[in-house]
């Protein structure tokens, strides 16, 4: 199971801001940004090198005085000497020392945002962390700017549209020669979705953000800004996918499509995501994930979505990094809009995304597998999956159907596995037409635990006319690279004369027990020989190991036909 943590949203507007935001000082020039769509060089909007700032980050957080904003910018000037500097002290102070104020937000008659009032009562609204930032940096000689505008912050609604007074206020800061975008609200920490409780979470990712990154979630009033050209309308804002920070901090290139909200074509939706680097996806369509089918992509994912219902869904993509110990974190919501639903793509509940091999299965040593794809077709109902294997590598398969004949027992016993030195095949008779699940575990050879699942693949046949039999049962002294050539079916003819043909090594004779015993004989590394099937309902094959022991070993069950 994937445990999912959803993050509250990091975003919250204030609804408090005013009218009048500034525009670009006619005295200074700025350098606009070409930069839109993001061009994916920087999250930032100049170099940042965030090693180079743990003393002073550090030095920072320490510094405690609330009674006087004076005082504060002095002390924290003490370890900064360039601009950038004095900007990262005052900006790691606020987001580190001012909350945000939940109750006042709901009652703001008893609201200052005055500076020193926030200082001293240690937490405001969004009016009062942009206004303590600009008057903080004043002080410190730094040229900054309060801006208002939109915000898709708490109680965002995918594709909703913006009307009336702006909802939020962030900063502008000059540094080497244009201006920079940061919002210490959005950068202290979180509010939960009922807006009761705030919870200190330093997000560095709003500290002098890319513009073409910042205009995901803020417009201002003022488009000139957006720090854009060419600038973004209220329109585009409104329709352009949201992007939060955990998108762009796992190192998240793009998403297709750019729109929130996506119609079904024949009942079926995409979406991809590109990254830089191996990361793991899962997503939710209306909570559950059964109506998809997600692929790993070395940089990237991709996902077809198939709405079993019509109507809105909300669609979540989740990721985290390949680390073991990180967990799954929101990073897109779409609203998929499905107008018809294509019966023939319910799969079976027992599949598990992502689906097919990938990056992560070659890492569990799954490597150069057959089908690269995660559906395999079959006609006659009959498919073989080979890979080379890595090391020490033990595996299990089983079939899984959502037809309730198939028990778990037998799901196994359609699957047949041939090892040729690190090569393994999986041989797959189904036992019907319909969608299967081929689920693959595996563990260490070097080390008897449990099997762990490592994937699974869809497998479909819609040849109604298919029943392939199970393969014959084995036991545990049938050696992994033994290989039945045949009978492949578990149930032979009754009344007949079958032919056996095993491959198998290192033993010294091979019995085939039906009501009489049929010694098979070996040449070139094969045992062969003919059984005779009346009078019994089972037959099995047996082996001496050794030539000195007078017992056999049971290796091998088939039932009989009954007449």
């Amino acid at each position: 199971p994937v445990s999912v943590q959803l993050l509250p949203m990091l975003h919250f507007s204030c609804h408090t801001a005013r009218k009048n935001t500034p525009s670009l000082p006619e005295t200074m020039t700025t350098h606009f940004f070409p930069a839109y769509p993001w061009d994916k060089s920087s999250l930032k909007s100049m170099p940042v090198d965030l090693q180079q700032f743990e003393k002073l980050d550090a030095y920072a957080l320490k510094v405690n005085i609330k009674n006087s904003v004076e005082e504060l910018v002095k002390a924290l000037l003490k370890q900064a000497r360039t601009d950038l500097e004095k900007v990262r002290a005052i900006w790691m102070w606020i987001c580190h020392h001012i909350e945000y104020d939940v109750v006042g937000y709901h009652n703001k008659s008893q609201l200052s945002s005055k500076p020193i009032d926030v200082l001293q009562m240690g937490k405001s609204i969004c009016e009062g962390y942009a206004g303590l930032f600009e008057h903080m940096c004043s002080l410190a000689g730094i040229q900054c700017m309060k801006l208002s505008g939109h915000s898709k912050g708490n109680g965002y609604k995918t594709g909703q549209t913006f009307t009336g007074d702006s909802d939020h206020t962030w900063n502008a800061v000059y540094l080497d020669g244009r201006w920079h975008l940061l919002d210490s609200t959005w950068g202290s920490g979180a509010v939960d979705d009922s807006f009761t409780k705030f919870t200190f979470r330093y997000n560095e990712f709003y500290f002098l953000t890319h513009p073409a990154l910042f205009i995901n979630n803020h417009f201002p009033d003022n488009s000139n800004w957006q720090l854009l050209k060419p600038t973004l309308t209220l329109k585009d804002f409104e329709n352009n996918m949201l992007h939060n920070s955990n998108f762009y901090m796992l190192g998240l290139l793009t998403a297709h499509p750019e729109t929130a909200v996506i119609q079904t074509v024949n009942g079926k939706a995409s979406v991809s995501v590109d990254c830089r680097s191996a990361t793991l996806f899962t997503f939710k369509l209306k909570g559950t994930d059964e109506h998809g089918l997600m692929t790993l992509k070395k940089h990237g994912m991709k996902l077809d979505i198939y709405p079993q219902k019509t109507g809105s869904h909300k669609l979540q993509i989740f990721a985290k990094s390949s680390k073991a110990s990180d967990v799954y974190n929101c990073v897109l919501e779409y609203v998929v809009e499905c107008k018809s639903v294509d019966k023939a793509m319910r799969f079976p509940k027992d599949l598990h995304q992502p689906v097919g091999p990938s990056w992560f299965t070659e890492r569990q040593g799954f490597l150069r597998p057959s089908h690269p794809d995660p559906i395999i077709h079959t006609n006659d109902g009959r498919c073989s999956v080979t890979f080379t294997l890595g090391k020490d590598i033990s595996v299990l398969a089983s079939l899984h159907s959502d037809s309730s004949s198939l028990t778990e027992d037998m799901g196994r016993r359609h699957i047949m596995q041939i090892h040729r030195g690190n090569q393994i095949e999986l041989k797959i008779h189904l036992p019907h037409a319909g969608n299967f699940v081929l689920k693959i575990y595996a563990r260490k050879k070097s080390d008897p635990g449990n099997y762990d699942y490592i994937f699974n693949y869809l497998i479909t046949c819609l040849n109604t006319e298919v029943k392939w039999p199970a393969f014959p049962q084995s036991y545990s002294k049938w050696v992994e690279d033994y290989e039945i050539l045949e009978p492949l079916s578990s149930l032979l003819p009754a009344n007949r004369n079958v032919q056996f043909k095993l491959k198998m090594h290192g033993i010294a004779k091979v019995l085939v027990q039906a009501e009489n015993a049929y010694p098979l004989t070996q040449s070139r590394g094969y045992w062969e020989g003919t059984c005779n099937t009346s009078g019994c309902r089972e037959v099995f094959v047996m082996v001496h190991e050794n030539a000195n022991h007078s017992f056999y070993s049971h290796v091998l069950k088939y039932e009989v036909e009954s007449q």
